[in-house]
């Protein structure tokens, strides 16, 4: 679930493919409120936990050289070598960040939902209409994405 609390738009990390829609959601409420909420509430996460990097670097490996021995059973061992760690970038306050931006969004009154992407024949049963208010979910329910960034949310079962 924190990958939910890093979105910029939520419809904005779906990838070509295809893993979980995530995003905060609200019955009945509209997909551009939803967008204009989670900005707002990213916007005062990043105001009250800003970014902290701190370079970091794994530690060094060791590798042995090798022993090498010819026919006539004389032997010679070659230099081992370090291979230096990788060296990375870590946002130290990104959990807090991603904490308080969770808490301004529950007191909007979302709450944070995953989606899978819907399967063929889901697809096929429904009329291809972008979604702009956040429907009833089932326990069925997936999502369709949209090359314009758009996504519908399908509950099987569900008329309406």
């Amino acid at each position: 679930m924190k990958t939910v609390l890093r979105l910029l738009l939520p419809v904005m990390a779906l990838s070509a493919c295809d893993g979980p829609l995530s995003l905060y959601y609200r019955e009945g409420e509209s997909v551009s409120r939803l967008q204009t909420e989670t900005t707002q509430c990213q916007v005062q996460a990043i105001n009250e936990v800003p970014v902290a990097n701190q370079v970091r670097q794994s530690p060094p490996t060791y590798w042995p050289g090798r022993t090498y021995c010819d026919g006539r059973g004389q032997c010679y061992r070659s230099a081992g070598w370090w291979q230096p760690g990788r060296v990375y970038t870590v946002d130290v306050n990104q959990g807090l960040r991603n904490q308080v931006e969770a808490q301004c969004m529950a007191k909007k009154g979302f709450r944070p939902v995953s989606l899978p992407p819907c399967k063929q024949a889901d697809k096929s049963r429904a009329p291809a209409v972008p979604t702009t208010t956040l429907p009833p979910l089932t326990t069925q329910s997936c999502y369709v994405k949209y090359d314009n960034e758009s996504f519908q949310i399908i509950s099987p079962g569900q008329t309406g």
